[in-house]
């Protein structure tokens, strides 16, 4: 699945924003939005760049993705997604897997 996943990212390579959610190494989710998710994973992993909440909490993978039309909805939809209970967040990742 995520091999299938990562096929659709490349192949919508142009400015395709990305809201995202992160599994992090105590179980926790974090959302987030991007226009590379293969660069902003590594930063989250491995810079100073990451998230203060995932430098803490590394490794960190992804659990779920999906396309926004412009940043501008991408922030929205990640406000929502980040305001969701632990269970929402966990339902739509198990849906989405």
């Amino acid at each position: 699945m995520m091999n299938q996943l990562f096929k659709m990212i490349e192949h919508n390579k142009t400015t395709t924003w990305w809201v995202y959610l992160l599994r992090c190494s105590d179980n926790s989710l974090y959302a987030g939005v991007t226009t590379d998710i293969h660069r902003r994973i590594d930063e989250h992993n491995n810079s100073k760049l990451g998230a203060k909440y995932t430098r803490a909490r590394r490794p960190v993978s992804l659990a779920y993705i999906e396309e926004a039309d412009n940043k501008s909805l991408a922030c929205k939809r990640e406000y929502k997604i980040r305001h969701l209970a632990k269970v929402k967040k966990e339902l739509l990742v198990s849906n989405y897997l």
